[in-house]
């Protein structure tokens, strides 16, 4: 599997893992903040940007080896990981196949699996219905804005926009990951030893902010960090907040 990768920065390895759609390009506002202090390793999943795009569907595991995959190719052997949404499924699984590769785990804006998670909300369960019959500018821009928070900053979302035009995910290679985190069931994350932080924004239309709380409570000794009106992409709203919590839990 040819998994695109890059390297920002020196200090202790720190790598990232995006979620549904976005390339490593989705990580830009916080790669300059982290990299002051760590290693930042970030790459595309398979099935987006510069990565191989096997037919789908995926599964979280699978593409948790891809992220073992960069860690091998960096010559890294322990690391923190942190993962975004999907990004976070896949870290899960990754810490609980792997657990001598991480150091410390940061999960944002994801979900433990399985029967007993919190649903999506109504919000974003609407917005996927209504999409098919939206112009697909029309319906990306719906999703995005979807995905920030109650006072997002001013022009965000036309960024956003414009990058997500720049960078278009292949259609299949997005259905192939959406099937990854649909079928995510979960993993044993009550085995979990690296120290954890849950990041979640309050304002979430796009996983229901309850996820934190079954997160923090089954992860042995997790703590939880809760952002007050953010969104999904809370690292874009207020990148300076976000690594500053992230960079005083890993130390």
């Amino acid at each position: 599997m040819n998994i695109a990768w890059d390297s920002t920065g020196d200090g202790a390895p720190l790598l990232l893992i995006q979620g549904l759609g976005y390339g490593r390009w989705g990580w830009e506002p916080i790669v300059p903040g982290l990299a002051e202090r760590y290693r930042v390793l970030r790459f595309d999943n398979r099935g987006i940007g510069e990565s191989d795009k096997p037919a789908g569907p995926y599964t979280a595991a699978e593409m948790a080896a891809d992220a073992l995959q960069v860690l091998d190719e960096a010559g890294v052997k322990r690391a923190h990981v942190l993962g975004a949404s999907l990004g976070g499924m896949i870290a899960q699984e990754l810490v609980v196949a792997e657990p001598m590769r991480v150091d410390k785990l940061v999960l944002c804006c994801t979900t433990a699996g399985g029967p007993d998670m919190p649903p999506m909300p109504d919000a974003t369960v609407k917005l996927f219905i209504e999409a098919p019959t939206l112009d697909p500018q029309v319906a990306l821009r719906r999703f995005i804005e979807n995905a920030l928070g109650e006072s997002p900053p001013a022009g965000l979302a036309d960024e956003l926009f414009a990058l997500r035009l720049q960078n278009p995910p292949d259609p299949a290679g997005w259905q192939a990951q959406a099937a990854a985190g649909t079928t995510f069931a979960g993993t044993a994350i009550e085995s979990i030893a690296a120290p954890t932080l849950v990041v979640q924004g309050t304002a979430d239309n796009v996983v229901n902010p309850l996820n934190a709380e079954v997160l923090a409570a089954r992860i042995p000794g997790a703590q939880a960090e809760l952002l007050d009106g953010l969104g999904h992409l809370f690292f874009w709203e207020q990148p300076g907040q976000f690594v500053r919590i992230v960079s005083e839990f890993l130390g």
